[in-house]
């Protein structure tokens, strides 16, 4: 496994990010336009920098620089993870690419569904939720917990084969689709999780403290 953390312009959970970057989790880092910006305030070095650089204000010096124009039909986001994809990396773990502008968050969750797709295992860390993007066959498993609520969403017209167990509620061999709320709000019970499916692609919404 190899892993490379993206760091985009929008909310930092810098705790987090400390936490498993102290724990050697991460493989590269990637700052994403403002997202460098972060990365400083924490004193942490990006081994690359990507971006047109209009959140950030100025080309950066002194690391390695890809700059793109502002005028352009992809995101930061998107070309960064383009660029995860290029080096191989099998896992890519999304710092601010949640939070702030709303239609920035709705591009980003769409594509780390697509890069879910194309055989990345993507997520992404908010305050206070951890969105993993399973895109099945696949199986997301965690430890026992007394309290919180987790969602499941379904991100294409239909998905799957959904089962989640170990909740208050379960679910067995379900097709949801991306036009209903069924998947809000379920309850841990103090059992170790499985949440899973067989076809399509979904967001786990699961939470930090």
């Amino acid at each position: 496994m190899s892993v490379c953390a993206l760091i985009g312009a929008s909310d930092f959970n810098a705790e987090q990010f400390a936490l498993m970057d102290e724990a050697g989790e991460f493989d590269y880092v990637i700052a994403v336009d403002g997202g460098l910006r972060s990365l400083e305030e924490v004193g942490r070095k990006a081994d690359l920098a990507m971006g047109d650089f209009d959140s950030y204000g100025s080309v950066p010096h002194g690391l390695r620089t890809v700059q793109f124009s502002c005028e352009k039909d992809e995101s930061d986001m998107e070309l960064a993870l383009l660029r995860a994809k290029k080096l191989k990396f099998t896992d890519v773990v999304v710092f601010g690419g949640l939070g702030g502008r709303l239609d920035h968050t709705l591009a980003n969750i769409s594509l780390f569904a697509h890069f879910s797709e194309e055989g990345i295992n993507v997520c992404a860390v908010g305050e206070r939720e951890l969105l993993v993007f399973l895109t099945g066959p696949d199986v997301f498993e965690s430890p026992a917990r007394e309290e919180g609520t987790v969602s499941v969403f379904a991100l294409n017209d239909k998905v799957k084969g959904v089962f989640e167990r170990g909740l208050q509620w379960e679910l067995d061999d379900v097709e949801l689709t991306n036009r209903t709320s069924l998947g809000l709000s379920n309850a841990f019970k103090g059992e170790a999780v499985m949440i899973g499916v067989e076809e399509g692609t979904i967001v786990i919404f699961y939470p930090l403290d």
